[in-house]
């Protein structure tokens, strides 16, 4: 059975890392966009022939009976009201990262999911990013040894500050790089290297937004790893992607993988090519005496709803636990408090 399904809100999220993965998956079709823009409208009625375009969510709910799965992409204070009408009209529900504006939020989403009997999951994208599959296979395998810190890094050029909403937003409403790149971040780390013992941050705002556009984040994870997450939007030279020093070996990347900078071109996926690194970008695994280049694993955001489609149907776990993404947001909550605190 192919799985209907709305997209709402059709700026980036929406129209960069949800529709075009949507359309491509033969488990999936592109029913619905829901956006008030008339210039993103138009925009998903040119990309996508014979999409319904709907104005708001009231519209698409009084039709919940043509529909199977909502993709949420709108600002992230309306996450938690969506995704929870959805779910109360028995609709299956993605949502966008960050999962809530609070983890008390996210805890009843999953609540009103499970009461509903339908599948919640939350779009970490980055789980799917080639640096980091390369890097979590290496750790696995134990070449890197005992990893004693990992380094990890988003960082723009953007002292101009955001654009709308992002520009705007304030951390109660879920604004700000540690809410946006932040969870992305804490995710992978959490992944990587497991549960966290205790927490270390600053969380600054050095340019023009309304909350933080410059943090730095310390995990101290149970392991004994130490997860020093940093992310910038006014960082003008940027530093390694992936930084690893372990007992046997450390691991070096530079630059962002290509997925997200190819799709806002125009490639689509199962294009030839994306998710692919130029050699240039590749890894460096080793020691100062001996190292090596590494090709990194191919990006693929598409695994995400492949894993999606099994879940809907019954025959997988979902790509990403809600109960994991509550987890994020208690590490971001943390991190606000304590620089509250200082």
């Amino acid at each position: 059975m192919t799985v209907r399904t709305a997209v709402i809100g059709f700026g980036l999220a929406g129209r960069v890392f949800h529709a075009p993965f949507v359309d491509h998956d033969d488990a999936f079709s592109l029913d619905f966009v829901v956006t008030g823009d008339g210039e993103r409208a138009r925009e998903a009625r040119e990309s996508y022939p014979g999409v319904a375009v709907l104005p708001d969510v009231a519209a698409l709910l009084e039709r919940a009976s043509d529909v199977d799965l909502v993709v949420v992409g709108t600002p992230p204070v309306s996450h938690a009201d969506i995704a929870g009408q959805a779910l109360d009209a028995g609709l299956h529900v993605v949502v966008d990262k960050p999962f809530a504006t609070t983890s008390e939020q996210g805890r009843a989403l999953i609540e009103r999911a499970r009461a509903a009997g339908r599948v919640l999951t939350v779009y970490q994208n980055r789980r799917w990013d080639g640096d980091f599959l390369t890097l979590r296979e290496l750790v696995a395998s134990g070449e890197l040894g005992e990893v004693y810190s990992f380094e990890s890094r988003f960082e723009w050029w953007k002292p101009e500050g955001g654009r709308g909403w992002k520009a705007s937003a304030g951390v109660g409403e879920g604004g700000g790089i540690l809410f946006d790149l932040g969870t992305h971040l804490i995710d992978q780390a959490v992944r990587l290297f497991g549960p966290v013992e205790d927490l270390w941050a600053d969380v600054t705002t050095r340019g023009s937004d309304a909350a933080d556009d410059d943090s730095v984040v310390v995990l101290r994870h149970a392991n004994g790893t130490r997860s020093r997450l940093i992310m910038s939007g006014v960082a003008p030279l940027p530093g390694p992607r992936f930084h690893v020093s372990g007992s046997r070996a450390g691991f070096t990347i530079w630059g962002l993988d290509p997925q997200e900078d190819a799709l806002r071109g125009g490639a689509r996926p199962g294009d030839a090519g994306l998710g692919v690194r130029a050699e240039g970008q590749w890894a460096t695994v080793g020691t100062r005496d001996e190292s090596r280049r590494v090709e990194p694993r191919r990006g693929d955001y598409g695994e995400f709803y492949r894993r999606l489609a099994e879940a809907i149907a019954g025959t997988g776990e979902v790509p990403v636990d809600p109960h994991e993404a509550v987890e994020v947001l208690e590490l971001v909550e943390r991190a606000h408090t304590l620089t509250t605190q200082h």
